[in-house]
């Protein structure tokens, strides 16, 4: 069959592609519904929405496999003889002409592409079913880079294996958008990497830094490379500030807002900072002293597991809207006594949060707080919004009869609150310990992302089996109320630990 195959194959997706063209141009030979052709349509839209996603997700495994299979043979043709560096160069400028890709980034695509066929068969499957999409691929081979080939499959067991446990209302990682699912890699890969925390954070404190890139439009950027506290605080301060500065006779949007205020303070402006004059730098608005610089807190949840708050084990701890940092940060925000950073202790026996800190926990917040801790952000589906920058929202509003508890709650950003009162979005039920999933106007369900917690290690003293209550276990699965049977000075120090923060 050959090239007479592959000539048919195009001919009949062709084919395809114009049959749903048709479709959507309401040329079909039939109407999607009859009792209400314009509603079907809008269905029908969607359905097809649907289906190209999964197809494209198939061809672009085609196209790595083609890809890889194309290199193998160019090498086999040219020999061992041939210089490797040239032929990898001219496989993929071959490649990169084909696809209009410009030569950094064919070798991108051809080296993922090699990830997945030769690292990465169980995502490359997934990829060619349609359960993830290219992006979502890209993810994998990210964050497996760096990792021995036991450790990437373990990361692709956890997230693509379905004989892993998951609760039954989590959203698959393929309904996740793909900058999500990478976020819950990174944090995966963190845990288990086999390398220190920190150890590895060590060596990115040497690579800190300042870039400055200049852009078209008489613009430019400016970045820092910093530890993650300082730049979650950092960032958590010009958004907070953004909103205070926000009202009725404020034109600008909290994206220009943060911007405006960031080069205010850094060149050591005392004044409220106004809009930037085109073409000058200059503000106008200006002169007004606001104090937004000093009473602005950025306040930031830091999740630390307490035996690495003891300083017993080097399990990383999680900064909110950022990830795994080294316990050693998360210990020196925790005894630096930051107002802005509220610690969150976490059960060594399943990963779960315990409670924020004694200085926290009897505020009238209390309830604001363990949300947060329960959502993690905005529970709209791909969301982002970091927990306390959201809006904590009634499910089942106040007036209707809903009552204000944990499970008829759930925290939105200002934007997707706006749209869960203005549209037809509506929410299915929380609970104490899981976020709500959403429906749209059309019907079609969005499971929540949830946390993946994970027990903590367990420092050699306190390891399993260990005895409760006169009783043997050998795994941490004990209730609330244990309490510790042993002389050990660990032992004894976990259990005061545990009777004064659980």
């Amino acid at each position: 069959m050959g090239k007479a195959a592959v000539a048919k194959a195009f001919e009949d997706i062709k084919a395809a592609l114009a049959v749903l063209n048709a479709e959507v141009d309401e040329c079909g030979s039939e109407p999607f519904a009859d009792a209400d052709p314009l509603a079907g349509l809008a269905d029908g839209c969607l359905d097809i929405l649907a289906g190209a996603r999964v197809a494209e997700a198939g061809l672009a495994g085609l196209k790595a496999r083609a890809a890889v299979k194309y290199a193998d043979t160019a090498q086999a043709i040219a020999g061992p003889d041939a210089p490797v560096q040239s032929l990898e160069m001219a496989v993929a400028a071959e490649i990169g002409c084909l696809l209009a890709l410009g030569t950094r980034a064919a070798g991108a695509f051809l080296a993922a592409s090699h990830a997945l066929c030769k690292e990465l068969p169980p995502t490359l499957s997934a990829l060619q079913a349609g359960t993830i999409t290219w992006q979502h691929a890209l993810a994998m081979v990210d964050e497996t880079a760096t990792l021995d080939p036991a450790g990437a499959a373990a990361l692709e067991a956890h997230f693509l294996d379905p004989d892993v446990p998951r609760p039954p209302t989590a959203a698959p990682i393929g309904e996740l958008p793909a900058y999500r699912f990478k976020a819950k890699a990174r944090n995966w890969r963190e845990r288990h990497h086999p390398e220190s925390i920190e150890k590895r954070h060590a060596k990115g404190i040497a690579d800190r830094r300042v870039e400055y890139r200049p852009e078209q439009d008489g613009m430019a950027t400016l970045s820092a490379h910093l530890p993650a506290d300082q730049a979650s605080a950092i960032w958590n301060k010009l958004t907070a500030a953004a909103r205070e500065l926000q009202g009725p006779e404020e034109t600008r949007t909290l994206t220009q807002l943060r911007p405006d205020l960031c080069a205010h303070w850094l060149l050591g402006g005392t004044t409220s900072p106004g809009a930037v004059h085109p073409g000058t730098g200059d503000t106008t608005g200006a002169g007004i002293d606001t104090g937004l610089s000093s009473s602005i807190r950025a306040q930031v949840l830091v999740t630390v597991p307490v035996f690495s708050l003891m300083g017993l084990t080097d399990d990383p701890a999680m900064l909110d809207s950022y990830g795994p940092i080294p316990p050693s940060m998360a210990r020196k925000l925790a005894a630096n006594g930051a107002a802005s950073f509220y610690r969150v202790l976490v059960d060594p026996r399943d990963g779960a949060p315990l409670e924020i800190g004694r200085t926290s926990y009897r505020l009238t917040k209390a309830m604001k707080r363990a949300l947060q801790l329960r959502d993690g952000r905005c529970t709209f589906p791909g969301c982002n919004n970091p927990s306390l920058d959201n809006d904590t929202d009634h499910l089942q509003a106040w007036q209707h009869g809903g009552y204000t508890g944990i499970s008829n709650l759930a925290q939105l950003c200002p934007k997707h609150h706006r749209l869960k009162h203005a549209t037809g979005w509506t929410s299915t039920a929380a609970t104490k310990d899981e976020p709500p999933g959403w429906t749209s106007p059309t019907g079609r369900h969005y499971k929540a992302e949830h946390h993946d917690w994970e027990p903590a290690q367990w420092p050699a003293q306190l390891a399993p089996p260990w005895k409760i209550a006169g009783r043997s276990r050998s795994s941490p699965g004990d209730p609330p109320d244990f309490v510790y049977v042993g002389s050990s000075p660990g032992e004894e120090g976990l259990e005061r630990f545990l009777h004064a923060f659980g």
